[in-house]
């Protein structure tokens, strides 16, 4: 994939493309939503907080006066809350060229719920895009050449698996692994998501990327040595976002490619194509997560 310095300036004009990204309003998604504002896309912002929403779109708009950028509402805690948004947006939009799949949450202090009764990581960070690319689908589906673009983390290797017998942590609470099984899920569901599109013929591809170690309000739950080590090793937000950026924009992806940093394990540098764990490649594991999140959900992708 050739260029080690690759950034926002490679990125091809993306006039005449709808660009959907969550958690679009702050720290990496806030960054991307700039640079593809700056590069003519048409973007909706799904964000939680309407009002942070209003800001970053004000913010983005004192950059780029021209910028054809719609904010909309999604709790990817609720479920509801997506099935709604699906609705409005079906009702404005007839086509969908990148769905960037970014929102997360890390590390709560504490064992938190989404609405369901989910754990609030698996719950938001994996069931919640789950849910809103499976609503999408019909749209992404008769968009040609779409893709379906969605953040993991480096920390899918650390201690990470699908943990089947309580998937929710409810026997015992791991915060750290709790968020590595659900950044291992972002993988499984993009590398299944993929192959099922090439199985079905559907012109669309599916592709993950993962920031390396960036300072972002993502950590704010995470203690003091982590707002350490993010002064001292974490790069900025803009080079966090170059690897989801590269994801969804390369002209060159065939499907399943991943990207990150390369630099000090990972964590730091220009994006590039990388390797995620073995583990992530486990088709058999993903095709039981597909099911057991369709269930859980009951969000059944019509291919």
């Amino acid at each position: 994939m050739g260029n080690s310095n690759w950034t926002s300036v490679n990125i091809p004009d993306q006039k005449g493309k709808t660009i959907l990204l969550t958690g679009a309003n702050s720290g990496i998604g806030l960054e991307a939503a700039t640079v593809l504002c700056q590069k003519n896309a048409t973007l909706i912002m799904a964000v939680r907080n309407l009002e942070k929403g209003k800001e970053a779109v004000a913010g983005i708009k004192d950059k780029t006066p021209n910028a054809c950028v719609e904010l909309m509402h999604v709790d990817l805690a609720d479920l509801d809350s997506v099935h709604k948004f699906s609705d409005e947006f079906h009702a404005k939009y007839s086509s969908l060229h990148i769905l960037i799949n970014n929102a997360g949450i890390m590390h709560p202090k504490k064992r938190e719920e989404t609405k369901q009764k989910y754990e609030i990581q698996f719950g938001t960070n994996h069931l919640g895009h789950f849910a809103l690319t499976g609503l999408l689908l019909d749209v992404i589906k008769k968009t040609p050449q779409s893709r379906v673009v969605t953040q993991s983390s480096i920390m899918h290797k650390v201690k990470a698996d699908i943990h089947f017998d309580d998937l929710n942590w409810e026997k015992s609470y791991d915060t750290t692994r709790a968020y590595a099984q659900s950044k291992l899920a972002n993988l499984l569901f993009t590398y299944e998501l993929d192959r099922r599109f090439k199985t079905y013929k559907i012109d669309a591809i599916a592709v993950a990327a993962h920031p390396g170690y960036s300072n972002t309000n993502l950590q704010k739950t995470s203690g003091f040595i982590i707002k350490i080590m993010n002064k001292i090793i974490a790069q900025k937000a803009y080079m966090g976002a170059l690897p989801i950026l590269r994801a969804a924009t390369d002209k060159n992806l065939l499907g399943a490619e991943y990207f990150g940093p390369t630099k000090m394990f990972e964590m730091r540098g220009y994006p590039e194509k990388v390797k995620s764990s073995d583990k992530s490649h486990n088709a058999q594991l993903a095709k039981e997560l597909w099911e057991v999140s369709e269930k859980m959900t009951s969000v059944y992708f019509d291919f």
